[in-house]
């Protein structure tokens, strides 16, 4: 099978990355030394090459009353042009089709920003939701054809310096921007950029979109003013020292989303419906979502290893782990039976031991510092 390449491919293999196949895609992993890369994002900066991911513009009349009933959070909390928000996309029955984040440009046009390996999944079903609701609107996919565009992260203490260093027209409109806002920046250099406020690393910085030929002029020139590059293996352990959700490994459209802790991207408190609201409400909240830290040697955090709750016949299953760079310690995120509390003890099995693991509440780490002790 032939991997899918961004447009930053040759950038990568020029900087000597070791490339893998992450969900059909030929991925940087790494450039060398993926600790280093971890502690840059969190002490300095870095950034990551997100082009896999997928721009999606819902343009016409109706787009604001087509999002309302596609998402399982309220787009009408987007009042003010260039704020975004995060948010669930289900199926009827309940379950977890994609996360994604919303952009608010103007009544007639939201931005979103899917996952990679859910992309085509999600525009085929936003053209189905947009055909038996006869809503009119116009859903263009940006990652491919002419119109293609490509998304770079820069993350970390120093990320906006650089960004503003490297495309000074940026700073105008985003030296205010609170996290979660959206503004655009017309580059004699880059042509226009896409500079969000956001990301999924638990530090500061910005999630630039440029035209895909651009791509890579802009990523060399942030690796001149000193950006770090870092691949995949950097991402996951600072996504999951922040507490946030992979799609595909701690939710999926088998995973009822309150069951993985995203209750608070999901509106059900007002008269509005949608998608899979019903079988939502129908099923409730049937496990917590908590961070562990093993507290004894011996092993490491893995996906599937089951949690052991003392004085209960439920166990927990962890979804995501690994070991911290930041805290030097092994962590995990896990789903666990209501009624365990922040402080328990509970044990996980790995290979023949059952180890014991605290619970803490997410995340571990953010902004530079270590919450979770």
């Amino acid at each position: 099978m032939t991997l899918k390449a961004t447009p930053l491919n040759n950038a990568h293999r020029a900087a000597g990355a070791k490339m893998v196949d992450f969900g059909g895609w030929d991925m940087p992993v790494n450039y060398g030394s993926q600790i280093e890369e971890h502690n840059a994002v969190r002490t300095d900066v870095g950034m990551f090459d997100v082009a896999h991911m997928c721009v999606v513009d819902i343009k016409g009349d109706n787009v604001r009353a087509f999002l309302r009933g596609l998402l399982a959070n309220n787009v009408d909390k987007l009042q003010v042009s260039g704020k975004a928000l995060y948010s669930c996309m289900l199926n009827p029955q309940g379950f977890v089709i994609d996360d994604l984040i919303v952009y608010f440009i103007s009544e007639s046009w939201f931005r979103l920003v899917v996952n990679a390996g859910t992309a085509e999944k999600d525009v085929a079903w936003m053209q189905q939701q947009n055909a038996a609701t006869n809503s009119g609107v116009t859903i263009t996919q940006r990652r491919d054809g002419d119109n293609a565009m490509a998304l770079i992260a820069v993350q970390g203490p120093n990320a906006r310096a650089k960004v503003w260093e490297v495309i000074p027209e940026s700073k105008a409109g985003s030296a205010d921007m609170k996290p979660f806002n959206v503004a655009f920046a017309q580059s004699p250099i880059f042509g226009e950029a896409m500079i969000a406020r956001t990301g999924y690393t638990g530090e500061d910085g910005f999630e630039i979109g440029v035209a895909a030929e651009q791509a890579e002029n802009l990523w060399n020139a942030l690796v001149a003013a000193g950006v770090k590059p870092a691949g995949l293996g950097a991402r996951d352990t600072l996504r999951l020292e922040a507490g946030m959700n992979l799609y595909g490994q701690d939710m999926d459209e088998t995973v009822n989303p309150l069951d993985a802790g995203l209750a608070w991207t999901i509106d059900l408190v007002s008269e509005r419906d949608f998608i899979g609201k019903a079988a939502l409400q129908a099923m409730g909240q049937n496990a917590q979502f908590v961070g562990l830290i093993l507290r004894e040697k011996g092993g490491v955090l893995r996906a599937h290893q089951k949690v052991i709750v003392a004085g209960s016949d439920a166990t927990g299953e962890i979804t995501s782990g690994t070991f911290s760079p930041s805290m030097q310690q092994a962590i995990a995120l896990a789903r666990v039976p209501n009624g365990v509390n922040v402080g328990d003890t509970v044990q996980v099995e790995i290979r023949d031991k059952k180890l014991a693991a605290s619970v803490v509440k997410l995340p571990f780490v953010r902004n530079g510092k270590i919450l979770a002790v």
